[in-house]
């Protein structure tokens, strides 16, 4: 018997697990059948999966605890049997804003000088009067917002006070920057590749330049349908092991960014999502292009949703005051992190 699986995703490269798992044959094995559904927005993917229009998602792990928690939104606790990838995000200014700082700074060399670079571009526009430039994410509670906050703190500013902060859907991200709605943005890939490649954009900051190995996506589904199959969270989870093993061998990585690139995926090149899947990242500005195998990963040690991977992003929630530190809070958001689904998907 076949159980047809409803599940949520954007297009990000990091959705990767979920159509191998789909195109290459793994879900069915497993007896399922996948119908991937191409989402809007994170907000938009969190109400369809909480009122039962989705079955699972792939979904943000910040949000996800959001969700279990009820923080701006009905609560609805979720379970994740395992995680889609980790790392993944960039920041990324436009290119005339990356002229200016490094103009008055110099070249940009890391993230930690780009960081004090963009800061003394603000309080000199501060002091003439100027507005400060505008960054957006692509959801509140999102590594995102955290990572956008790591990086305005090494400059010594905080988003919502000395920067404005502003949430897009990542498929809007290079559009908004090349019409100059806004000045930056931090979202996965490959939005930041196509702004560099537009000529809009810089990357000036990696995501494992300020947070390093963070869980980015989680699998998720509503945590009452675990509890009534689990059966299914484990056999989605073991199918999503498949296809990253199947996705470890270089030889998989033209085959699986064509998946990614089709129409009803990514809408993206081929040639640039398997760039990004090898890590070699064009940043943009004139300079070199970096190569970082971890900058997204989404091999096998990557998808445990193991304690010590839920309490660094609780860590992280809790220093940018988006949860209480407290012990009940600590134990929901953890226990959304399944590592007795994943060891069942393993064995």
């Amino acid at each position: 018997m076949t159980t047809t699986l409803r599940i949520g995703f954007l297009p990000l490269v990091d959705a990767a697990l979920l159509i191998a798992a789909r195109e290459e044959g793994f879900a069915e094995r497993e007896g399922l059948s996948l119908e991937l559904a191409r989402e809007v927005s994170w907000a938009n993917l969190r109400d369809r999966l909480s009122v039962g229009m989705l079955d699972a998602a792939q979904m943000l792990a910040p949000a996800a605890i959001a969700a279990t928690l009820g923080l701006g939104h009905l609560r609805v606790p979720m379970a994740a049997p395992a995680l889609l990838n980790m790392n993944g995000n960039a920041i990324t200014l436009s290119s005339a804003l990356v002229r200016e700082m490094s103009e008055a700074a110099g070249p940009l060399g890391d993230a930690g000088a780009a960081a004090t670079a963009f800061a003394d571009l603000v309080k000199r526009r501060a002091r003439e009067g100027v507005e400060p430039p505008v960054l957006a994410s692509v959801f509140p509670f999102s590594m995102h917002t955290l990572l956008i906050g790591e990086f305005l703190r090494r400059g010594g500013l905080k988003a919502g006070e000395d920067v404005p902060l502003v949430v897009l859907p990542p498929p809007f991200m290079a559009a908004s920057l090349a019409s100059g709605q806004i000045d930056g943005f931090c979202a996965g890939a490959p939005w930041n590749a196509l702004a560099v490649e537009a000529g809009s954009g810089a990357m000036v900051a990696l995501g494992i330049d300020l947070i390093a190995d963070a869980p980015e996506k989680l699998l998720v589904l509503r945590a009452a349908e675990v509890e009534r199959r689990p059966e299914t969270a484990i056999a989605l989870a073991r199918a999503v092991l498949a296809a990253a093993q199947w996705a470890e061998d270089r030889r998989a990585r033209a085959r699986l960014a064509e998946y990614l690139s089709r129409p009803h995926y990514l809408d993206a090149p081929a040639t640039r999502i398997e760039a990004i899947l090898a890590g070699r990242i064009e940043i943009g500005g004139g300079r070199s292009t970096r190569i970082e195998p971890d900058y997204l990963r989404i091999d096998c040690a990557a998808l445990v949703p193991s304690a010590a991977r839920a309490e660094g992003v609780i860590e992280a929630m809790i220093a940018a005051g988006q949860i209480a530190g407290n012990d009940e809070t600590r134990r929901i958001a953890r226990d959304l992190f399944r590592a007795d689904l994943f060891a069942a998907a393993l064995a």
